[in-house]
């Protein structure tokens, strides 16, 4: 409304003269914003514009050349078909997915063959040891005892349901992308059986519509290590995303300390899609506590997530998913939860993964409180790093971060949601590089 009064006073003017020179000192200030605005996008350009602009235009290709041959192949269809999945793929990777009406959902794409092709244990000649080692569980214990030095955790929700409670909190670190921790209780579970739930990778695949493929590379009987593939689906707009991921679990009287994270991985070469995660951390404090139905029993079990990754996708845009999705992503994991407590109540025999789970590293209560009194200079120092790409983001000044998103929002015929969001962005942004 003010907009076209500003207008209509213009037009009303005497002359032509009049009104072609009021039209001027009314449009000029907006081409200085759009002028601001390229020189910041072109000065501070994030790795994410740079991977998502590539990423659509492979995507893209992909699509021409197969309608040039008249047919799409699942990989191309999951890329190009809109999934609608935007705030699915921004939780961590153990808070997983099933239909709205209770049932569960297998995906019927498969995978490409490039992917099976030399990547089997069989295959692999020579064991990578010392994937996860102790200072992995030492992060783990000081990351539950509240003792790692991080920044302070901000509580987003606390929710129940008669079966289940969950807390989530969330940290912005100097460097990295953002840090989740979660506690979640189940009722009537047992640590053992939550454990082997979130280790089986071949009862995943069907109460996890999200992932596409998953695949044992190397194992060893004697620690219970593992290195495994995954392939979770992504957005339309994305590229799938491939993680290898180290993992073993370390136990103190049925206390089980579950770590998995990317690591490197030469024999399983890196494709343009799907894209590989390689900063990704996901870990598990497991134990039995106390029943909220005040019996005194320890039936109910305690699942203390720490999970962050780098998925190449804006981290503002990621935490805004997370909040609006979190809760109802949480409430989906216990219907595969109760239906992998049937399968192993009907003695069906353990696939290979949840039989490694069973394997773990025992270690006393006495050396996981040495573990968390122990400083670790080492971290300390990564932590306290700046790097040059940050250095330069906190000296852009506030008004040139405003400046270009007034840009941005003025070339956008989005409507007031679309403006709204990037000014909030900007916003936070901006605060954010004052403090």
């Amino acid at each position: 409304m003010a907009l076209g009064s500003v207008l209509l006073e213009i037009l009303q003017r005497p002359t032509i003269g009049d009104v072609l020179s009021e039209i001027l000192i009314f449009v000029i200030p907006l081409w200085v914003a759009v002028a601001v605005g390229v020189l910041v996008g072109w000065a501070w350009k994030p790795n994410w514009a740079s991977n998502l602009s590539r990423e659509m235009l492979l995507d893209s290709k992909v699509s021409k050349e197969a309608k040039k041959e008249g047919e799409f192949s699942a990989t191309t269809r999951s890329s190009v078909i809109p999934s609608f999945n935007i705030l699915k793929f921004q939780l961590p990777s153990c808070v997983s997915w099933v239909a709205d009406d209770g049932r569960f959902q297998k995906d019927s794409l498969s995978l490409p063959p490039t992917l099976n092709s030399e990547c089997s244990s069989s295959k692999m000649k020579k064991e990578k040891p010392d994937l996860v080692m102790e200072d992995d569980l030492e992060h783990l214990s000081k990351l539950v005892e509240v003792t790692d030095g991080g920044p302070a955790w901000i509580q987003m929700m606390d929710r129940s349901t008669p079966t289940m409670s969950y807390q989530a909190w969330r940290r912005d670190p100097e460097t990295g992308p953002p840090q989740y921790r979660s506690r979640t209780v189940y009722e009537d579970v047992t640590p053992e059986l939550m454990r082997d739930f979130f280790w089986d990778d071949e009862f995943r695949a069907k109460w996890d519509d999200m992932l596409l493929h998953a695949e044992t590379l190397e194992d060893c009987p004697t620690t219970g290590t593992m290195l495994v593939q995954w392939v979770r689906k992504f957005p339309f707009f994305c590229s799938d995303r491939e993680y290898i991921i180290g993992r073993r679990i370390w136990e103190s009287g049925r206390v089980y300390y579950c770590v998995t994270k990317g690591v490197p991985c030469s024999s399983v070469p890196r494709r343009n899609k799907p894209r590989r995660v390689d900063l990704y951390y996901s870990s598990w404090c497991i134990r039995a506590v106390e029943s909220k139905r005040g019996d005194g029993q320890l039936t109910a079990c305690e699942v203390m997530l720490f999970h962050h990754e780098d998925m190449g996708i804006p981290w503002e845009i990621a935490k805004l998913g997370v909040r609006q999705g979190m809760w109802g992503a949480v409430k989906k994991i216990e219907p595969g939860l109760r239906a992998y407590q049937k399968h192993r109540a009907s003695a069906a025999p353990l696939s290979r993964s949840a039989f490694m789970a069973q394997i773990n590293t025992k270690v006393s209560a006495d050396y996981l409180r040495s573990l968390e009194s122990r400083t670790s200079s080492d971290m300390l120092e990564i932590e306290s790093q700046e790097t040059p790409e940050k250095r330069v983001g906190n000296n852009i000044p506030k008004f040139l971060v405003i400046g270009g998103a007034v840009a941005l929002a003025c070339s956008l015929e989005r409507g007031l949601l679309t403006k709204a969001l990037i000014f909030g962005v900007a916003r936070k942004f901006a605060i954010r590089r004052r403090s």
